[in-house]
């Protein structure tokens, strides 16, 4: 099957916003390239600039080296035998400058090159962190990922070919230019001027039409191969219904069209080839007349006639990557724009001026006291999620939060984490708004164990340690006992070492929670939040870790957003939401007694709970 072919492709997932010109998406390069306070970036790029240009004056002077070298071995020409010797031996020391020259320039340029392109990821990958989760909702990571990999190969791309292919191509040619009208005469100058501008008017149009073939041909290239993959995949169904032909037809018929547009494509290079040639030849045949001519009537001598005829085709060797040079910038440009565009991109939250810091850990501070003060939130204008939710939470107590789905229980632990800010009203911990608190701080001093604890591809010891980097190995295993997993952790024959997988794939539900508890442990919080922690376990392993939650409430203000009302039968308050508002509020007994919608709610679970067992 062939391979795919990358091509860039606008992103889907971009938001509306006027596109950047690449005349504005090479200056946002140039910071990079000319940073304003880094005097050492920019002599290296001048010391390149010198270099390119005395490479070029080297590779200019080669041919006419060897023009002189002709002239003097001519019978006529009564020059001393040391002549062209001198002359042999200066031939061969610019080619060498010419070489030496070159390769210095890229050895120079090479560090200044990929350290830009690590700057301006890393500034990606960073601006990515500050952007608000309301973006990350709206984009699929994948995507995001997708444009600062391509947009830092675009800026290493885009340095490469510039400096290595662009600009000693032009520089190239002014040189070869200006040299021959110097030496000969403008008519000269004329037209090999006009054979460079057809030939990269010729090659850029043509270029820009074989793009569309060539997007065509990856675009039925990854239809076949998704094709064929999706049958594999769902090869027991394909046997289920005996479609082994219609599957067979499917790819086929999508192979018979890549064929069709991979022959289109190959002939337009060919095209594109054939043109190419034909402008240089029709170049090199009117030089050769008029220099044949002026050889003839003496008024050039046959090292000028090789000169000339060296120039042009000097000139047709770079040129002729001007496709593929082409092609690969207008790609980089799409790329790079793209991650600008990202960079462009504005946080919803940000630190107000002046941001007040608290103390984030217990061993800091005591628990700290949160109130929701006639809060209303939406995540669209034309839905309310909470509409006036008010209650307190008394530093060192635990209070559940329960209710249908969509009823804005989870809302509310994101507005305490300020993922976002709320509509109206206000949030305060420890008697700030925490509007005016530093976003480090906030969620410096509160902990959240949620439902689906994601853990990173590397190992347990690592996942437990995220909570406090830097924290020795025994606050680590201590985190993991009160967790009650550093048994299971010690039997596993690699220990804390044991690689948990991506997203935690090969550790079970409960070992992934258990993970997630010691981390929180670890961190150490003065505010916890238990986002329906166990809601997605089974009852047997939801009992087993319901101990280990306490002790990590132990002493800590607590908020649990609960869906198993059985957990939560021993809290300080409990509060019923429904519709984005509090209908209920009250301890366990006292909402039962009162037989409202909480009575309820425990009546529906206890029967599916009996029906279960």
């Amino acid at each position: 099957m062939p391979h795919a072919v990358h091509m860039a492709v606008p992103d889907k997932n971009r938001h509306d916003r006027p596109e950047r010109s690449a005349a504005a998406t090479l200056r946002g390069l140039l910071p990079y390239l000319w940073p304003r306070h880094d005097s050492r970036t920019r002599l290296r790029v001048v010391g390149v600039c010198l270099l390119l240009v005395a490479a070029k004056v080297a590779t200019i002077g080669v041919p006419y080296a060897y023009s002189r070298v002709i002239d003097a071995l001519q019978p006529a020409a009564g020059r001393a035998v040391m002549m062209p010797l001198v002359l042999i031996v200066a031939y061969g020391l610019l080619r060498m400058a010419a070489a030496g020259l070159g390769e210095l320039r890229d050895a120079l340029f090479a560090p200044l090159r990929y350290r830009i392109s690590r700057i301006a990821a890393m500034r990606s990958f960073t601006h990515m962190h500050q952007l608000s989760l309301r973006f990350h909702l709206n984009r699929q990571s994948g995507s995001v990922t997708r444009a600062i990999a391509r947009g830092t190969e675009a800026i290493e791309t885009l340095l490469r070919v510039g400096v290595f292919n662009v600009a000693p191509t032009l520089i190239e040619a002014l040189m070869v230019i200006v040299v021959i009208w110097r030496l000969f005469d403008w008519r000269y100058a004329v037209v090999m001027l006009l054979a460079v501008a057809v030939y990269v008017l010729f090659t850029i149009q043509f270029t820009s039409w074989r793009i569309g073939l060539r997007r065509q041909m990856n675009e039925i290239n990854s239809e076949a191969s998704w094709k064929a993959l999706d049958s594999l995949l769902n090869y027991e169904t394909v046997k289920y219904f005996g479609n082994e032909d219609h599957e067979r037809r499917r790819y086929e018929d999508a192979q018979h069209r890549y064929e069709h547009a991979a022959i289109r494509t190959q002939i337009s290079l060919n095209g594109l080839n054939f043109g190419q040639a034909a402008i240089i030849a029709v170049a090199l045949i009117a030089v050769m007349l008029m220099a044949g001519r002026d050889v003839e009537a003496g008024r050039m001598t046959v090292g000028h006639f090789v000169l000339v005829n060296t120039y042009l085709m000097q000139l047709y060797m770079p040129l002729n990557f001007l496709g593929s040079v082409y092609t690969s910038l207008r790609n980089s440009l799409v790329d790079l724009e793209h991650m600008f565009a990202l960079m462009d991109e504005q946080a919803d939250i940000t630190d107000a001026p002046g941001a007040v810091s608290i103390p984030a850990r217990l061993d800091q501070a005591p628990a700290a006291d949160i109130r929701f003060e006639n809060v209303h939130f939406s995540y669209r204008p034309d839905r309310e999620i909470l509409r006036g939710v008010s209650f307190h939470v008394p530093a060192g107590h635990r209070v559940a939060i329960v209710g249908p789905t969509g009823a804005g229980k989870s809302t509310i632990s994101r507005l305490l984490f300020r993922f976002y800010d709320v509509t109206s009203g206000r949030i305060m911990l420890d008697g700030h708004d925490i509007r005016t608190l530093s976003q480090a701080a906030l969620r410096g001093a509160v902990g959240v164990v949620p439902q689906d604890t994601i853990l990173f591809n590397d190992t347990i010891g690592y996942n437990i340690a995220y909570g406090r980097l830097g924290a020795s190995q025994a606050e680590i295993e201590q985190a993991a006992r009160l967790a009650c997993i550093h048994d299971f952790i010690m039997s596993l024959p690699e220990g804390y070492a044991t690689r948990v997988g991506e997203r935690g794939l090969k550790l079970s539900g409960g070992e992934k929670q258990r993970v997630a508890i010691a981390r929180t442990i670890l961190k150490n919080p003065r505010v916890l939040v238990l986002d329906e922690a166990t809601s997605a376990l089974d009852t047997r392993t939801e009992q087993e870790i319901q101990s280990a939650l306490h002790t990590v409430a132990a002493n800590r203000t607590t908020l649990i957003i609960a869906h198993r009302l059985s957990t939560i039968v021993d809290v300080d308050e409990i509060l019923v939401m429904g519709q984005g508002r509090i209908v209920e509020r009250g301890t366990h007994r006292a909402l039962l007694a009162r037989g409202g919608v909480y009575a309820e709610m425990w009546a529906v679970q206890a029967e599916e709970e009996a029906a279960a067992t």
